[in-house]
């Protein structure tokens, strides 16, 4: 498949940001959140009416518009690392023509594929810091053209100041834009203080304590040595798993995630174990799951849903406790878990934007390794429900929503195109990948790389 950029250029906002908001605070959650890129990329076939090549211009209008709002996206990070010099330097903005047809890419997605569409590298951010070398953009976008006529738009949004939740927003608010919309409403509240609510900590003891852990329990490895698949489970299927979960002694009845969380879970704890008397696993075990958690609606009060930044964070589960590790039992914990960071944002104002929250989350992590200090991690994201695709343009809705940065050991979740399913990109080292791949829950409730 042949990439040709067209053109390339920084897209200013199309008003100067006031000065009054030129400094955006960063708060304690996006000083934790990895200096890399959240990347999307949307896929529309080809429509009736204009061909979606003539709309560029129209497109650049309306990101230049919306970027007024969302300014902290337009800005460069400070050397502090603490805030956000909204200096409207501009977003980039690239444009290509793809010699293939969309159905070459969606038909068999393929993560070095679809990573040729993105304007920038994911992980070219953290390099670039580590490094030292220029601020980094804030976002960036690459507008693909393919011969059938269908559009694939890919988008880079830093880690640092987004989220799923905060992209998703943008994404849905620049699209409105595009077919005409200038109600205020939905880019009220987009920048919020959340500095103000989650004051920024000082971290230095928090990763002298915690990096050996995760060199320990989170080996990284070398691209090469990584193996990204994509799994699709149907709402028949997460039905079927949810009918098997359910306790009615109990009442309790496992939500889509939780379900698809615990079959994953419970096959990723014998794909990552032992196999054979003399083996030894590439890496250490997986007992211990971080379930990023959106926080926005559990704060009391509430945060305003569209807001950017990275309001969430991860709820640590284990599987120590349980003696029979089944995907029913896991799946309880994981409700639990949930439910007890649920209960901590109920006292946020006294709680979550102190330094006692952060100390709570350390000895956290750190008595878990106490426990097993062999244990293995893997981390879920979820964007199901974040609306990706309701984000229309004027040429439909889109016909496939792909997103997240592939890392080793991870799984990131996002709504198949009805609504009922969730597809899964999960990230393993290739042995683990093929003991994953013939697990029976696996083998029973999911799909690979099906055709979208």
């Amino acid at each position: 498949m042949e990439v040709e950029i067209i053109s390339r250029e920084t897209l200013k906002p199309s008003l100067p940001t006031p000065e009054h908001l030129r400094t955006y605070k960063l708060c304690l959650f996006d000083q934790l959140a990895p200096p890399v890129y959240v990347p999307i990329s949307l896929f529309y076939s080809a429509g009736d009416g204009n061909h979606p090549g003539k709309s560029s211009d129209h497109l650049k209008d309306s990101l230049s518009k919306i970027l007024t709002h969302y300014y902290p996206f337009a800005g460069r990070l400070n050397d502090d690392g603490l805030t956000v010099d909204c200096n409207d330097d501009g977003a980039v903005f690239v444009e290509a023509r793809v010699s293939c047809e969309l159905s070459f890419v969606v038909d068999e997605p393929e993560n070095e594929v679809l990573e040729r569409l993105l304007p920038l590298n994911p992980r070219l951010h953290q390099a670039q810091l580590s490094a030292g070398g220029g601020n980094p953009v804030m976002l960036g976008v690459q507008v693909n053209y393919f011969a059938c006529g269908g559009v694939a738009i890919g988008v880079c949004i830093s880690h640092v100041i987004a989220d799923g939740a905060a992209a998703a927003g943008f994404l849905k608010a620049w699209s409105r834009f595009a077919c005409g919309s200038t109600d205020t409403i939905e880019t009220e509240s987009v920048v919020y203080d959340c500095g103000s609510r989650f004051p920024p900590q000082d971290l230095s003891e928090f990763y002298r304590v915690t990096n050996p852990i995760d060199e320990k329990i989170y080996v990284s490895l070398s691209p090469k040595d990584m193996v990204s698949n994509r799994f699709c489970f149907d709402g028949r299927k997460i039905t079927a798993i949810r009918n098997e979960i359910r306790d009615n002694s109990s009442q309790y009845n496992s939500t889509r995630v939780e379900s698809v969380i615990a079959l994953i879970w419970e096959a990723l704890i014998a794909a990552s174990s032992t196999t054979t008397k003399n083996a030894e696993p590439l890496q250490p075990p997986i007992t211990v799951i971080g379930n990023s958690v959106n926080l926005r609606h559990r704060m009391n009060p509430p945060l305003p849903q569209q807001c950017i930044g990275n309001v969430s964070f991860l709820v640590i589960v284990s599987s120590f406790d349980d003696k029979t590790k089944n995907r029913s039992s896991l799946a309880k914990r994981i409700r639990r878990s949930v439910k007890e960071r649920d209960e901590e944002c109920k006292r946020e104002i006294t709680y979550m934007g102190t330094g006692e929250w952060l100390n709570d989350f350390m000895n956290q992590v750190c008595g878990e390794f106490e426990r097993d200090s062999n244990m293995g991690a893997f981390f879920f994201a979820s964007w199901c429900r974040f609306l990706f695709y309701e984000v229309d343009f004027g040429w439909g809705k889109p016909v496939w929503v792909e997103g997240g940065l592939k890392m080793n050991r991870t799984a990131i979740f996002v709504d198949s195109s009805d609504g009922e399913g969730i597809e899964a990109w999960i990230t393993l080292s290739r042995e683990e990948m093929e003991k994953l791949e013939q697990q029976q829950g696996i083998l029973t409730y999911s799909t690979f790389k099906p055709s979208v």
